[in-house]
């Protein structure tokens, strides 16, 4: 890539709007579609939401164990959803979660950042809680081919709290720790870094510093509890750096094309509208 994650997330946001759709096929919304949920069903899931949304909002965040849990052939339908939505002129973050040490954490590395794997995202998401310099192989093969990493910070489940709010023996919480790296990451990076941070749309980050100059992914947004109207709330002096996410929400308008494309425009005006009041 010529151009690094971070310039093209700003750009693509800048061109298509402040908003990231999930690709959440979880059997009861394969069941809603009309869809049996095996691997025939999923992929007819995914071509549609690819059609209405790939060349409509600025990334697509397909679940990786949605797909997995086919085997081998959901597999391939995401490799097949990454590269259709490239072909749209979209970005896609894969929703992986991957977190580990050494020589594995560069396998998923290798697996989700090397153009040369079919796995092949602008970015991926990842867990730091092995510690965040385990994720150093993933950052760094990012960084060598243009991509990007969403580093779990404080996330919307009630669970993450139990570690994310916890303190370091500096009195630092978890998260504002992972923030303060997450921002290390990007200092010499403009306008974004090419390094982002997971922050719940349902959270609150009051006290936390969440400007790390690079993109903060912001899922919850409608099945999870999260509006819109709350992100200045969360995200105060960070706003400019949302991208407010969102999955059932809209998925639940297919599986007719112009819906699905109808929902993402309305939710996409309420982000537009929240981020600029």
């Amino acid at each position: 890539m010529t151009t690094g994650f971070g310039a093209r997330l700003h750009a693509a946001v800048r061109e298509r709007g402040p908003l990231c759709v999930g690709i959440d096929p979880h059997p009861e919304l394969l069941r809603a579609w009309g869809l049996d949920d095996d691997p025939a069903g999923l992929e007819r899931f995914a071509r549609i939401a690819v059609e209405a949304l790939g060349d409509t909002v600025a990334m697509l965040k397909p679940q990786s164990a949605f797909f997995e849990r086919h085997g081998s052939r959901g597999v391939a339908v995401l490799e097949r959803v990454i590269a259709d939505t490239h072909d749209c002129g979209g970005l896609v973050v894969t929703d992986a979660k991957r977190g580990d040490i050494g020589s594995t954490v560069q396998g998923y590395a290798d697996a989700y950042l090397d153009p040369a794997s079919p796995l092949c995202s602008d970015a991926v998401t990842a867990s730091p809680y092995l510690g965040f310099e385990s994720l150093r192989p993933l950052l760094d093969t990012a960084a060598r081919y243009g991509n990007g990493v969403f580093v779990l910070a404080l996330t919307s489940n009630p669970e993450g709290a139990e570690i994310q709010r916890a303190r370091t023996a500096t009195g630092a919480t978890v998260a504002g720790m992972i923030l303060d790296r997450v921002r290390a990451e990007n200092t010499a990076s403009r306008p974004w870094g090419h390094v982002g941070a997971v922050v719940g749309a349902t959270i609150d980050a009051a006290g936390v510093d969440l400007d790390v100059g690079g993109p903060l992914l912001a899922p919850g947004i409608g099945a999870q509890g999260g509006a819109p109207a709350r992100l200045r709330a969360v995200f105060g002096a960070a706003l400019p750096y949302v991208l407010p996410a969102s999955s059932r929400k809209v998925l639940q308008a297919g599986p007719d094309v112009r819906r699905l494309r109808a929902a993402a425009t309305r939710m996409l005006a309420e982000c537009r509208a929240a981020l600029a009041s």
